[in-house]
C-alpha cells in the first residue's frame, strides 16, 4: 500500500503551481485543502474502475457488491474460472464481462504484472495498462494516480478537469484532450496535484461552496 502525498507535500506543490501559472493561481488561492485521493489497488482495483466505468453511482455501487459476493476472492486465476455468463449474471455487461477476462489474462500470462507497475516509469506503466483489451488512457492515468501516488499523473481526457481548465484560462469552450495535455505542461512536475486542485475547485463550485468562475 503507497503512502499518498502528505497536507504539507500537497500545499507546497500548490504555491509552487500558482508561482508557475498566474492564471491558476486565482483558483489556488480560493480552493479549500484537500486530500490525495486513494484507490483500490492491484488486480481488483482496475477491475473495480472498469466495472463502474459508464454507469451512475448507484449502479456502480451496485453492481461491485454482486462481484465483491459473487468473486470472494478476487484474484485473476478465480475471474478466469468463470465463464463470461457467470459474470453477466453478477450485473456486467457483456463488453465489461470480455474486458474482466482480459484484465485476468494480462497479469496472468505476464504482459501487465500489477505487482511491478510502481517500478515502472509513468509512460511504461500507462502503456502496460492500455495495451489490455478494455482499458483506455484516461483509466490507466486514474488509477496510477490514485493507487500509487504518482504526483505528475495527468488524466487530460478528464471532463470536469478540461471545464476547470476553461475557468483558468476565462475561455468559452472546454479544451480538447490534446489542448488540456499541452496546457498542463506548465505544471509539471506536479501534474497530478494540479488535476486534484482542479477537481477540487470543481467541486466546491458544484456544491456551491466558491463562487462560479
Amino acid at each position: 500500500m503507497f503512502v499518498p502525498p502528505t497536507a504539507e507535500v500537497l500545499l507546497e506543490a500548490r504555491q509552487r503551481l500558482a508561482a508557475a501559472d498566474p492564471a491558476l493561481a486565482a483558483i489556488e488561492a480560493v480552493t479549500p485543502p484537500f486530500a490525495w485521493r486513494v484507490g483500490l489497488g492491484g488486480f481488483p482495483g482496475l477491475l473495480k474502475m472498469v466495472v463502474q466505468q459508464q454507469v451512475s453511482l448507484a449502479s456502480a455501487a451496485a453492481i461491485w457488491s454482486r462481484v465483491e459476493v459473487g468473486l470472494p476472492e478476487m484474484t485473476p486465476e478465480r475471474v478466469m474460472a468463470h465463464d463470461q455468463d457467470y459474470l453477466l449474471s453478477l450485473g456486467l455487461s457483456r463488453p465489461k464481462a470480455r474486458y474482466a477476462h482480459a484484465i485476468a489474462q494480462a497479469h496472468l500470462t505476464g504482459s501487465c504484472d500489477f505487482d511491478a507497475l510502481p517500478g515502472l516509469s509513468d509512460e511504461a506503466a500507462i502503456g502496460a495498462l492500455t495495451a489490455i483489451t478494455g482499458i483506455g488512457r484516461w483509466t490507466a492515468e486514474v488509477y496510477l494516480m490514485f493507487t500509487q501516488g504518482r504526483m505528475d499523473m495527468f488524466p487530460g481526457g478528464d471532463v470536469a478537469l478540461q471545464e476547470a481548465m476553461r475557468w483558468v484560462d476565462r475561455s468559452e469552450v472546454r479544451p480538447t484532450e490534446k489542448q488540456a495535455y499541452a496546457r498542463a505542461e506548465l505544471w509539471r512536475p506536479y501534474r497530478g496535484v494540479a488535476a486534484h486542485l482542479l477537481w477540487a475547485c470543481y467541486g466546491a463550485v458544484k456544491r456551491r461552496e466558491i463562487a462560479p468562475f
